[in-house]
């Protein structure tokens, strides 16, 4: 099969009604888009949905992939433990990625810590609060924690799990899972300064469909812009490279001082 869904996710917790209140009402905009979003998603019927999470067990030198499998999670941290998230790993595409980063020399982790369950981060299940109300049983996840490698890694070992993807017989979905700059209101004036200038760009580039700009950006200009979307993107875009694609931009806002971007990439199917 081939990939059928790809998105650029927020997650902050702020977005779970339960969990926001009162705070949720102030980035409305971005509820509204996930809820676009997740209708997008159920249009696609997509069996399995890999994340790219920040929020992971993020190592610098590979990247980490579960293997386990079943995958459970709950907002316990977040004062809110009646939010309940289980589902089953897809371990053969998992295993398909891991072969294929393998092929291209791509350190990769298949973690399995010997346990019932793996558990999930903030940044897989705040995306995934949304989608669940659209599709509630049978859908597998792939969660997957980027690294601390360089940008090229990232893209290519998009490419990787690209081509694991060709070689399963199920929809594929893929959340790139980040938000932008944390220093739109805070810090000093130029960080300031710097991650008003990274997200305008980026959205800007998304936007105008300049994919390739996004993967040479300067390092300093993502460093002083505070990010942790910037290695799930190029992952996605590594994903998605060589398709017939057009961003859509949901919404974009930051009323608490951190970017929150919801993009859908309009997939040509072949």
């Amino acid at each position: 099969m081939s990939l059928n869904f790809a998105c650029l996710c927020p997650h902050p917790p702020l977005l779970i009604p339960e969990i926001g209140k009162d705070d949720t009402t102030k980035v409305s905009s971005t509820v509204l888009a996930m809820k676009k979003l997740a209708t997008i998603f159920r249009d696609q019927e997509i069996d399995t949905l890999i994340f790219i999470t920040p929020h992971g067990l993020v190592y610098p030198d590979r990247f980490n992939i579960s293997v386990m499998e079943k995958n459970f999670g709950n907002f316990t941290q977040f004062d809110e433990p009646n939010i309940n998230f289980e589902y089953k790993n897809d371990i053969e595409l998992a295993e398909k990625i891991i072969d294929e980063a393998k092929k291209e020399e791509i350190e990769v982790l298949d973690f399995n810590n010997g346990g019932e369950f793996f558990e999930l981060d903030h940044g897989i299940m705040v995306p995934l609060y949304y989608f669940k109300r659209e599709q509630e049983t049978s859908l597998k996840i792939v969660p997957i924690a980027y690294s601390w490698l360089d940008r090229d890694k990232h893209f290519a070992f998009g490419k990787a799990i690209a081509e694991a993807i060709k070689k399963t017989d199920d929809r594929v979905g893929i959340v790139a899972s980040g938000d932008l700059s944390h220093r739109l209101l805070h810090g000093s004036q130029s960080e300031m300064e710097s991650g008003k200038k990274f997200d305008t760009q980026l959205i800007k580039d998304l936007k105008e469909n300049n994919l390739q700009e996004i993967c040479v950006y300067e390092e300093d200009f993502i460093e002083n812009a505070g990010e942790c979307a910037y290695r799930s993107i190029v992952t996605l875009l590594g994903a998605l490279d060589g398709a017939d694609i057009k961003p859509e931009i949901l919404s974009y806002e930051g009323p608490f001082g951190v970017g929150y971007g919801v993009v859908n990439f309009q997939i040509e199917e072949k």
